[in-house]
């Protein structure tokens, strides 16, 4: 083989191998192929040559911000990296939230922005997506606060950079990076090495010290959004969890928010009142005339996941479970019928499939 065509290979093996390298203490959270572990409409959400992509066309009709989940847990004090890219329209980058509801065109999110766009005045802001709004302009240090009237305010106290000079760096419809580190009450966003905002929020009422991860498409004209080589960092504390097992996340008071059983809808008002306690691999089911107890067991490498109940009155039920941002799904069989394949067959007689939000 030729010198300059070793040489040329080598060059493309290190460029290869060095775009997917994850750094030390990171976590890469998104595989390059699925969107395994992660939760959004199937008709916006994609994986297309490598990387996550959300798109609406002029036939989408899209009524609402929607967003793509990450279903590994919480993120409180952390750092997050990864690459974006975008053409037309506006997104962001969803931490430290909340899913408001799940709407007709996928999850509905609130809570701090990392955002970006097309155009060029909002990329590097931070923004409370359902919120309290522009939290810090491109270019702003701000300190944030409640004031005596008992509204939001937001004092700047100083600059990181001139908004025209970030803009400058980013790239348009080319892939940019971005960063951003949360610890405790101190936000901060960087744009291809760029500082773009830095905020104290001591609005203690309002300010989030963990939540969701999330992706946004903005409602509004045809947009195509990309993100890769997504990973994250836990930068400790208490509100630092990042991921954790199944079981970790399953712990806690779930309240039942949709039910069916023998393919009939379960009306709204037996469902709550209902609550599910989950502790190590032991749960309680309280209802106004009783319940029952029991233990469980998870299968967290089978698709769907499955789980193993074990009543206390009922003796051994076959589920599959699958993990949402707020809670979880679970396909129980019924009268010995057989652990239901997928989610649609849990739904139907025979079976009883249970949503499930935590309290």
């Amino acid at each position: 083989m030729k010198p300059c065509r070793l040489l040329a290979l080598t060059a493309t093996f290190l460029a290869l191998t060095s775009a997917h390298a994850v750094e030390d203490g990171f976590k890469s959270i998104f595989n390059g192929k699925t969107l395994d572990g992660w939760e959004g409409h199937e008709s916006i959400w994609s994986v297309q040559d490598g990387a996550i992509t959300g798109q609406t066309k002029a036939d989408t009709g899209l009524k609402h911000n929607t967003f793509l989940v990450w279903k590994g847990g919480a993120v409180g004090d952390f750092e997050l990296r990864l690459s974006y890219k975008i053409v037309a329209g506006n997104s962001g980058i969803q931490y430290r939230s909340k899913v408001a509801e799940h709407g007709a065109q996928g999850p509905i999110v609130g809570g701090y922005q990392a955002d970006f766009e097309a155009g060029k005045t909002y990329s590097g802001i931070l923004y409370e997506e359902r919120g309290r709004g522009i939290l810090a302009q491109r270019g702003q240090k701000t300190r944030i606060t409640m004031g005596a009237d008992g509204k939001t305010k937001i004092e700047p106290i100083g600059s990181v950079g001139k908004s025209e000079e970030i803009q400058a760096k980013i790239k348009d419809e080319d892939w940019n990076n971005y960063v951003v580190i949360a610890k405790g009450n101190h936000l901060q966003h960087f744009i291809n090495g760029v500082p773009t905002v830095d905020v104290v929020d001591e609005d203690t009422a309002n300010a989030a010290k963990s939540g969701v991860l999330a992706f946004q498409v903005h409602v509004g004209p045809p947009m195509v959004v990309q993100f890769k080589d997504v990973r994250v960092k836990n930068l400790g504390g208490e509100s630092a969890a990042v991921g954790g097992s199944d079981l970790d996340r399953l712990q806690g008071v779930f309240v039942p928010v949709a039910g069916i059983r023998n393919g009939e809808v379960a009306p709204a008002d037996e469902l709550e009142l209902i609550r599910l306690t989950i502790k190590g691999e032991k749960y309680e089911v309280a209802l106004p005339d009783g319940g029952d107890e029991g233990k469980f067991t998870l299968k967290e490498t089978t698709t769907p996941r499955q789980m193993d109940v074990v009543s206390d009155s009922s003796g051994l039920i076959e589920a599959i479970y699958e993990l949402r941002s707020d809670g979880f799904r679970v396909g129980y069989s019924l009268d010995g019928a057989g652990r239901p394949k997928d989610f649609e067959q849990a739904a139907g007689p025979s079976y009883l499939l249970m949503t499930y939000r935590k309290k």
